[in-house]
C-alpha cells in the first residue's frame, strides 16, 4: 500500500500571501489541524499548523482593543508565521514509511509531494489509522488470533495450509516487529471455523495461540 493510495487530494493549500485571517477561516471551515503553502507553481514552500495561529494570535490579557487586535492580524501574512523546513514524504513511497516518519518526528500529518517537489496531497494520522484497521480485518466479524511462530521461510505457508484444510478463510495476517527466541508473533483473523478446532490444529502444527476471541 503506498502513500498515493491513501492520501487526500488535491490538497487544499494557501499562498504565502494569504493573510491570517483567511487561512484562520480556512483551517476552521474544513477542521484542518495544518495547511501546505505553495508558490505560484505549486511547489511547496512551508506549511501552517494550529500553534503557528495561536503563537501568532494575541494573549486574552492584552491590552489592545478589539479593533486594534483585528487590524493587526489582517496585517499578518502566512509567510510571516509559517514553517519553511516541511517534512515531506513522496507519493509513491510506502505507507508505512509515513507512519514512521510521523511517530519519529511526532507529527500528526504530512505533505506528499511528486518527484518534482510540487504538492499532490495530505497523509494524516487518520488515513494511517484507517489502514491500519483494514489491514488487521477491523469491523469484520471473524475469529482473531494472535499466535507465537518460529521465525524463518514457510511459515505463513505452512500456517495458511493448516487453517485452509481446516476449513477456514484468512481474512487479514500481520506480524508484530519483535523477535524473541526464534520466534515471532502473528495476529490472524479468520472465518469460517470452529475456535476449538483451530487452535487445536495449530497448537499440533507448532504455533502458540497466546489469545484466541471471536470479534
Amino acid at each position: 500500500m503506498l502513500v498515493k493510495e491513501r492520501m487526500a487530494t488535491p490538497a487544499i493549500s494557501v499562498t504565502p500571501e494569504t493573510s491570517f485571517q483567511e487561512a484562520l477561516k480556512l483551517m476552521r471551515d474544513h477542521k484542518f489541524r495544518r495547511v501546505p503553502v505553495v508558490d505560484g507553481n505549486g511547489h511547496l514552500v512551508g506549511i501552517i499548523s494550529e500553534r503557528d495561529m495561536l503563537h501568532a494570535s494575541p494573549s486574552p490579557a492584552t491590552s489592545l482593543s478589539v479593533w486594534e487586535v483585528n487590524y493587526l492580524l489582517w496585517k499578518l501574512k502566512v509567510s510571516d508565521i509559517m514553517t519553511h523546513n516541511v517534512i515531506t514524504i513522496n507519493l509513491n513511497a510506502p505507507i508505512e514509511d509515513a507512519a514512521s516518519l510521523m511517530v519519529a518526528r511526532k507529527i500528526g500529518g504530512l505533505p506528499v509531494v511528486d518527484d518534482a517537489g510540487a504538492l499532490v496531497g495530505v497523509i494524516t494520522e487518520t488515513d494511517i489509522f484507517k489502514a491500519f484497521v483494514e489491514m488487521l480485518g477491523g469491523g469484520e466479524k471473524g475469529l482473531r488470533l494472535t499466535l507465537q511462530v518460529p521465525s524463518g521461510s514457510g511459515v505463513l505457508a505452512k500456517l495458511s495450509e493448516a487453517i485452509y484444510n481446516a476449513g477456514g478463510i484468512i481474512l487479514s495476517v500481520g506480524s508484530l516487529d519483535h523477535e524473541t527466541d526464534g520466534k515471532r508473533e502473528l495476529i490472524v483473523k479468520v472465518r469460517g471455523v470452529n475456535k476449538e478446532k483451530i487452535v487445536s490444529v495449530l497448537e499440533a502444527l507448532g504455533d502458540h495461540v497466546i489469545d484466541a476471541r471471536e470479534v
